[in-house]
């Protein structure tokens, strides 16, 4: 079976959060250069929607929201079984041969679905610790992939591949001055770039913001790229103004490898997909990982990194402004230094991620085409998606009717 455009379609459940989304986009770009119809099933969060325009040639299906929080499972209940429903009617016209899920239980119906209609199924896991929805998964699928070798042994699942984390094409290292040229600012001087996730992050935030008159004080001529979220976006602007100093306060911001490149060093939060493109773009960068994260996976990510050198870390419910000055100006000051990370987090990128995984799942199709795939190779039994979706809906009567 050679897969050409007419023959290998494959649908990416990558929606919820940015970074289940971005190494989704990374994966489809691959497949579509193989000629694949590629679909993306993502939410209706709005930074699944503005990444979706960007998107060329490439169909994209809205699910309704999953989101699984504690003392909150009618609504994922119900969630989970109109994402089912939504993407098997979707699915039941376009017949995919595979299915990837990118993360999170956005990803979960529509893989269940992909089963139903017996295609090739895969799960890719970016974090050093695998979330619920992929462990849940991995029961299911036939084949996996991480990021962190550490991730491995914690799917359920014997066919696993450590790939690395997916990142676009466009993320690779740039001029700076082009890039603070572009974006608008005086390419001779400084930047400095936060960044908190494709939502922004309020701790980051608020530290950031009580710091700016110290970074002020010693470092005037600095000018700041700040992806805030949407909440935070005035109180940053007013303070940024404030202590004098030259920023552009975004929400979110599409062309992130322009304020990458641009930038001398920054901080951010540390998932994943946002160290991934860290890496890819050999930006030095101290870490602030999101201190309620599931099972603390971003601290895990940030220290895999710190112990190479390849990045600095602050705690957030410690770190006080003096602590942010006294290591993130040095860092922004001391180009040796950034040479140094620079050339640490090489160890971390992993630019043949997407195509290696777009690769698996070439192959493993035209192999089911010749022998189906069986459930040999896992640990276990894994359930099926109609004992799933009948459990579900006997939590959900459970739950309305107090049983």
């Amino acid at each position: 079976m050679s897969c050409t455009g007419d023959e290998l379609n494959v649908t990416i459940a990558c929606g919820g959060t940015g970074g289940h989304l971005f190494p989704g986009l990374a994966v489809a770009e691959q497949l579509a250069q193989r000629g694949a119809k590629v679909s993306l099933m993502i939410s209706a969060k709005e930074v699944d929607q503005v990444a979706a325009r960007t998107v060329r040639d490439m169909s994209v299906v809205t699910l309704p929201a999953v989101g699984l929080t504690r003392n909150h499972l009618l609504p994922f209940v119900r969630g989970f079984i109109q994402s089912y429903r939504a993407a098997s009617a979707w699915l039941s016209q376009h017949r995919p041969q595979a299915a990837l899920a990118m993360g999170g239980f956005t990803s979960a119906p529509p893989i269940l679905a992909a089963k139903r209609f017996k295609a090739a199924t895969f799960l890719h896991e970016s974090n050093s610790i695998p979330g619920r929805a992929n462990r849940w998964l991995s029961w299911i699928v036939d084949q996996g992939f991480v990021g962190y070798p550490t991730a491995a042994p914690r799917l359920h699942n014997r066919c696993v591949t450590v790939t690395g984390t997916p990142v676009r094409s466009k993320f690779a290292p740039r001029d700076p001055a082009v890039c603070r040229a572009t974006l608008g600012f005086n390419p001779h001087r400084p930047m400095a770039l936060v960044m908190g996730g494709s939502q922004g992050a309020h701790g980051i935030n608020e530290l950031v913001a009580r710091s700016l008159p110290l970074f002020a004080a010693r470092w005037a001529d600095w000018q700041w790229f700040h992806l805030a979220g949407a909440e935070d976006l005035d109180p940053l602007r007013r303070a940024y103004a404030g202590a004098g100093l030259t920023a552009f306060v975004h929400p979110f911001f599409v062309d992130m490898e322009l304020a990458m490149g641009g930038a001398a060093a920054c901080i951010s939060r540390a998932g994943a997909s946002s160290l991934a493109e860290i890496a890819a773009m050999g930006l030095p960068s101290v870490l602030v990982p999101y201190p309620a994260a599931t099972d603390d996976h971003q601290f895990h990510n940030a220290r895999a990194l710190c112990d190479s050198g390849a990045a600095r870390m602050l705690d957030q419910r410690s770190a006080q402004p003096e602590n942010l000055v006294a290591v993130f100006g040095p860092l922004m000051s001391d180009q040796s230094e950034r040479e140094r990370m620079r050339e640490a987090l090489l160890k971390w990128h992993t630019p043949q991620a997407a195509e290696e995984i777009a690769r698996a799942i070439v192959e493993a199709v035209e192999k089911r085409a010749h022998r189906p795939v069986t459930f040999s190779a896992r640990r276990g039994k894994p359930p099926t998606d109609e004992r799933v979706l009948r459990g579900l809906e006997m939590a959900e009567f459970g739950e309305r009717n107090g049983v």
